[in-house]
C-alpha cells in the first residue's frame, strides 16, 4: 500500500494516494463509501462547533434543548431556577454535528448561588461558537434581556433571537416586537409543541462554523502554550517564577494567590515558549462563590486554549482524587500532558518509597505522560521540564500512514484476536488514523469492540509507535450486515 501523504490533504489527515487505496479496501470488506466517508469525517475533525443557549429564568431554555437533541434529557420544570449548572448535549440538524449547551437562567446583580449560575452562563457565551438567545415572547423584552444584549454585544459572538412560547398565529405579532432588541430577526419558536423550531435551526447552521479549526501553535514561529495547572498551592507560581528567573507572579503560602491566568513568555533551550500560570482548582468548583469561582472557570478555559498542560503534583501530600480529576480534565480537554512532581527535595526516602507506590496505583492511566521530579524553590532538575514537553508535544502531532498502521493491526488481531462473546468473534479488519492533536484512530470491525479490547489496543500502539505524553482517541464503527442493498 502506497504511504505517501499528499500535500494539500483532501481527506482528513489522508492524502489523495492513501485515500484511494483505504477506500478500495474499505469495499472489498462490504463498507458503504459514504459510511466509510463519514467515520473519518466524525473521527478527523476537531472538537464539534458549540451553540450555547441562554436567558434570563423560566423562559423555556431547557425545553428548546430538548426539543433541538430530540429526547427529554435537561430537566423541566415550569418554575424559575432548575437548571443550574451547563450541561452539554450532542445535537444534529441536516446532517451536521454540533454541541448544544443548556445554561442557568442569568440575571443581573445577584449573589451567592445565583451568582454561579450567572456565572457559568458567562462562561458559556465565552466559549461557544454561536450562540441562541431565549426569549419569552409573552411577555416581551425586560430590562434582564437588555442587560443580556449587552453581555452578548461585548461576547462579539454570532447570536440567533428566539422568541419562545409563539403557540400560535396570533403569538407572531408578540414575536415581532422583539425587532427592539437589535438582535436580528426573531424567530418565533414554541419549543414545547416543536413549532418554528426547524427554521430556527436552519438559521443556527448558518451562524455556526463547520467545524472551528484548532489554530493554536499554527503559526510559524508562535509560541507553543503550555498550561500550568493543579491543586491550589502546589507551586505552579514559582515553578513560573523560576523558569522566567524573576518575580512574574505572586507566590505566598496561603492557598489560592493566584486568580486570573497569568500568560508569560518565556525563552527556555533555546525556544520561545508562552507559559500559562493557572488558578488552583479546587475540590467542589459548584460549591465556590465569588472570585474562586471565576477563578476556577477561568483555568477550565485556559487548558482548553493550551497546547500542553503541565499537572503540577505536590509529593509532600499523598496524590488525591482532585489530582486524579485534574489529570482526567487534561486528557479530555485532548491537551498533551506532562507530570511535574514537586517539592521533591523536600522528600525522605521513606515518603519518596510510599509516593512511589501511589504513582504506580493512582496514575497507571496516565503511565504515558512524561514524568518530571523538580523543585520549584531550588530550581532542582528544572533543565528536565522543556524536554518533556517537547517529547508530550511530539506525540501529540504524531502521525502513523494507514499502511504501516494496517499492517501492525494485522499482526495484532493474528496473535491476540477479541474474545468470543455470544458465538462470535468480532474482528478488526482494518483502520487509519483520521487526525492529531491529539492521534485519532478510527477502526472499522465486523462487530462489537469491547472496551476492554479497545484500552488492549490502545497500549500496544503505544508500544510500537510512541505517542508518549498524549491521550489517543479510538472509535469504532461496526460494519453493516451485508445483502440489504442489492
Amino acid at each position: 500500500m502506497n504511504d505517501q501523504i499528499d500535500s494539500g490533504e483532501e481527506h482528513g489527515e489522508l492524502g489523495d494516494a492513501e485515500y484511494t487505496d483505504f477506500m478500495e479496501l474499505a469495499a472489498q470488506e462490504g463498507f458503504e463509501v459514504d459510511d466509510v466517508e463519514d467515520a473519518i469525517g466524525e473521527a478527523g475533525h476537531g472538537p464539534l462547533p458549540v451553540l450555547a443557549v441562554v436567558g434570563r429564568p423560566n423562559v423555556g431554555k431547557s425545553t428548546l434543548v430538548n426539543r433541538i437533541i430530540g429526547r427529554r434529557e435537561a430537566v423541566v420544570e415550569d418554575k424559575p431556577g432548575v437548571t443550574r449548572d451547563r450541561v452539554t448535549y450532542e445535537a444534529e440538524w441536516a446532517g451536521r454535528r454540533f454541541k448544544v449547551v443548556d445554561t442557568g437562567g442569568w440575571e443581573q446583580d445577584v449573589l451567592g448561588i445565583d451568582a454561579s449560575v450567572a456565572a457559568q452562563a458567562e462562561y458559556a457565551i465565552e466559549a461557544a461558537d454561536a450562540v441562541v438567545f431565549v426569549v419569552d415572547s409573552t411577555v416581551g423584552a425586560t430590562d434582564t434581556d437588555e442587560a443580556v444584549v449587552r453581555l452578548l454585544r461585548k461576547a462579539n459572538k454570532p447570536v440567533v433571537l428566539c422568541a419562545n412560547k409563539v403557540d400560535g398565529q396570533s403569538g407572531e405579532a408578540d414575536a415581532t416586537a422583539l425587532w427592539s432588541l437589535g438582535l436580528g430577526e426573531p424567530h418565533p419558536v414554541s419549543s414545547l409543541h416543536g413549532r418554528g423550531t426547524g427554521d430556527m435551526l436552519d438559521a443556527v447552521l448558518e451562524a455556526l462554523p463547520e467545524a472551528p479549526e484548532q489554530t493554536f501553535g499554527t503559526a510559524i514561529g508562535g509560541p507553543r502554550r503550555i498550561a500550568l495547572i493543579g491543586r491550589p498551592n502546589v507551586g505552579k507560581s514559582s515553578l513560573l517564577n523560576k523558569v522566567a528567573n524573576e518575580e512574574r507572579v505572586v507566590v505566598n503560602e496561603m492557598a489560592g494567590t493566584t486568580r486570573d491566568p497569568v500568560d508569560e513568555l518565556i525563552e527556555l533551550g533555546g525556544t520561545v515558549w508562552k507559559f500559562i500560570d493557572t488558578a488552583g482548582i479546587r475540590r467542589k468548583v459548584h460549591l465556590q462563590e465569588g472570585a474562586d469561582y471565576y477563578a476556577s472557570l477561568r483555568t477550565a478555559a485556559a487548558v482548553e486554549k493550551a497546547e500542553v498542560a503541565v499537572v503540577l503534583i505536590d509529593t509532600s501530600d499523598s496524590i488525591s482524587v482532585q489530582d486524579q480529576r485534574i489529570i482526567t480534565m487534561a486528557v479530555e480537554a485532548g491537551r498533551a500532558m506532562v507530570i511535574a512532581y514537586n517539592k521533591w527535595d523536600m522528600l525522605d526516602e521513606e515518603r519518596r518509597y510510599y509516593l512511589e507506590r501511589e504513582i504506580e496505583t493512582e496514575l497507571a492511566q496516565v503511565a504515558w505522560a512524561p514524568r518530571v521530579n523538580v523543585s520549584a524553590r531550588t530550581g532542582r532538575h528544572m533543565e528536565r521540564l522543556v524536554p518533556a514537553i517537547e517529547t508530550a508535544l511530539a506525540g501529540w502531532e504524531t502521525r502513523v500512514p494507514t499502511g504501516r498502521l494496517n499492517a501492525f493491526l494485522g499482526e495484532l488481531v493474528a496473535a491476540h484476536p477479541h474474545p468470543v462473546r455470544g458465538g462470535k468473534q468480532p474482528r478488526i479488519l482494518f483502520g487509519t488514523q483520521a487526525g492529531v492533536k491529539p492521534p485519532r484512530f478510527v477502526l472499522f470491525a465486523s462487530g462489537f469492540i469491547e472496551a476492554g479490547y479497545r484500552r488492549f489496543i490502545e497500549r500496544r500502539l503505544r508500544e510500537e509507535f510512541g505517542f508518549a505524553g498524549t491521550p489517543i482517541h479510538i472509535s469504532v464503527r461496526v460494519r453493516e450486515k451485508r445483502g440489504r442493498k442489492k
